[in-house]
């Protein structure tokens, strides 16, 4: 088909602002929606759903993407007569009103991928005008015999716009015939005190390009390493005794300092979104599952006023996704089980977010079956992962981490949400990208929790510096979980590879020297520095020569060049001019694995 006329090279900021205003309406609905179920008497719920879909239908109106306005339109006459006390609420319309939801962000995706095409739109329409009428959904849609003329097809509605002069509402001109004849009229618009109330929510923001703030991170950036070198040039100062110019220096350093410590955090705050914005998406998946297994499961969520940087609520989107399909499908037991065992029949999945220090704890806990550790092992012994003799010796925290491995499963038969082998993994993957950690806690037949820990930020971080050999290198400081000071004499042999009790466990040990390759290592001394970091849901230690100390440094990348080292994550540069290599301890942990030929288990335990 020809392309659509809003797709123009003029149009494009127009269309770019439609796209980010219905998906920012269509997240808040998501929610919304779903609590019309539970709250049908509450009338300002629905009076923001009916604003919300009348916005999606003017605009998309206006902008010409009429089978999104038709779809709207027939759904705001459902809502109309529903905040109007015309049509009673009943559980039954919520499909129906879930469809047309759908079909809306279906219609979207077109107009983000500039691709329209026509879809048959008939089924969902005759849903929305039957439960405008009163009367009970249709569960096959369209009836033998039935016209389709109370549908105007989209090839045959007319271009053109009525464009008021006010405030009033502008949508085809052939819609507004129709949507009169439908008991809709103009003066059914929200009133003109809650325009007013929008527009003053709407006024105190602004949108700004994602490129545009990491441009004023970089600069930030900038200033920050400026800051760190001119506080090396105070201490040297000081070293000399200079006192001629240490005090004005100082002076002026701590005022940098605390000029650069303040737009650093007003610039993270640009890039901070509210996890709520995650959650909201939740409560559908969580409905749609126990909806097909025929489960009882309620999602409480806390916390969705947590902020996080974009670039991190992007990446653990997919992760939730995993851990709540899991929470819904392995943990939430059916109504008769939970009946006989004496619980409510309704299961619960709690989602929740908080800051601790400089982290954010993500918390999903449910009230289910609780994590069988056996069962685990068998599984993994079924499948070949662990041999009998490690089985045994498995404790309850090693073997919750073999739920992360690539292709585990333990369900029975698979189903659009498990038993694919895929899904835990994903969330192993994400979240060691990000640096961040899992820990699982669960009992059998009371439930489980699953804690995730994130940094703030992946742009400016603290950083633990120590030295290797002639080379110096930075550990993100939200991986390490403690240092310890180690004698050679207490490095033992496992499967080849070195390690150290650390209380009750095995810890495993990485070092940087072998895998990275870095010469002039002491290796006359008689003890070294190990520093325990954890990645996801595994705990190793990394062997250091020397501690150097903490700094706060900002992550640049390596450029092209440099790009393919494995094991490094980026550089920074010290107060005093040199470059330092930043260690990824995923990529490391990895490198390691590969060079031994070995895995390490969640609590540190070793397998072939």
């Amino acid at each position: 088909m020809s392309e659509h006329p809003m797709f123009a090279e003029d149009m494009k900021e127009i269309v770019d602002s439609f796209i980010v205003e219905t998906n920012e309406i269509f997240e808040k609905l998501d929610n919304e929606i779903l609590q019309l179920e539970k709250r049908p008497e509450d009338k300002e719920l629905v009076n923001s759903i009916f604003r919300a879909v009348h916005t999606v239908k003017g605009t998309s109106g206006f902008l010409s993407f009429d089978q999104m306005s038709i779809v709207a339109h027939r759904f705001e006459d459902v809502l109309n007569k529903l905040r109007r006390d015309e049509l009673k609420f009943r559980p039954e319309m919520m499909d129906g009103m879930l469809e047309a939801f759908d079909l809306m962000k279906t219609l979207l995706k077109q107009v983000v991928e500039r691709d329209i095409q026509q879809i048959d739109l008939y089924s969902t329409i005759r849903k929305l005008e039957i439960l405008s009428s009163g009367k009970i959904p249709e569960a096959s849609g369209k009836k033998a015999g039935e016209e389709k003329k109370s549908v105007p097809a989209p090839e045959e509605k007319s271009a053109e716009l009525i464009l008021p002069a006010n405030d009033e509402e502008s949508i085809p001109a052939n819609q507004a015939e129709h949507g009169q004849q439908n008991g809709y009229s103009p003066s059914q618009q929200p009133s003109r005190q809650d325009q007013k109330v929008e527009r003053a929510t709407i006024d105190t923001t602004i949108r700004v390009e994602v490129n545009r703030l990491d441009q004023l991170m970089n600069l930030v950036g900038e200033l920050v390493l400026g800051r760190n070198r001119l506080s090396q040039i105070v201490s040297s100062i000081k070293n000399e005794e200079r006192d001629d110019l240490e005090a004005e220096l100082s002076d002026t350093g701590s005022q940098i300092d605390f000029i650069t410590t303040e737009l650093q955090a007003a610039v993270m705050r640009t890039r901070m979104v509210p996890i709520g914005r995650t959650f909201n998406r939740f409560p559908r998946l969580v409905r749609d599952i126990a909806k097909e297994y025929s489960k009882e499961i309620d999602l409480v969520t806390s916390g969705e006023e947590t902020e996080l940087d974009k670039s991190i609520i992007e990446e653990i989107t997919d992760p939730l996704v995993h851990l709540i399909r899991n929470a819904a499908d392995h943990g939430i037991e059916s109504v008769e089980t939970r009946t006989k065992l004496g619980k409510p029949a309704r299961g619960t999945i709690t989602l929740s977010a908080g800051h601790e220090g400089n982290h954010v704890m993500i918390e999903i806990r449910d009230d289910g079956a609780g994590i069988d550790p056996e069962r685990l092992k068998a599984k993994a012994l079924e499948k070949g992962l662990i041999s009998s003799e490690e089985a045994r010796e498995m404790k309850t925290e090693d073997t919750y981490g073999l739920m992360f491995i690539p292709g585990f499963t333990t369900a029975q038969k698979v189903s659009n949400v498990s038993g694919r082998g895929v899904g835990l993994d994903v969330v192993k993957t994400n979240i060691t990208k990000l640096n961040g950690m899992i820990s699982v806690e669960s009992a059998v037949g009371e439930g489980t929790k699953i804690t995730l820990k994130l940094p703030l930020t992946l742009a400016i971080i603290q950083g633990l510096l120590v030295s290797v050999g002639s080379e110096t290198f930075a550990v993100p400081l939200s991986s390490v979980l403690e240092v310890v000071h180690t004698l050679k004499k207490d490095v033992a042999t496992v499967q080849s590879r070195d390690v150290i009790r650390l209380r009750e466990f095995v810890l495993p040990l990485v070092d940087i020297s072998e895998i990275l390759d870095v010469p002039g290592r002491d290796e006359a001394s008689k003890s070294f520095y190990t520093v325990v970091v954890g990645v996801a849901n595994q705990k190793f230690g990394i062997v250091v020569d020397h501690l150097v100390g903490q700094k706060e440094i900002v992550i640049k990348p390596l450029g092209s060049y440099l790009k393919n080292i494995h094991g490094i994550a980026g550089s920074t540069i010290l107060g005093d001019g040199r470059v330092i290599m930043i260690i990824d301890t995923g990529e490391l942990l990895r490198l390691a694995q590969r060079a031994n030929g070995s895995r390490i288990t969640a609590a540190g335990s070793l397998r072939g």
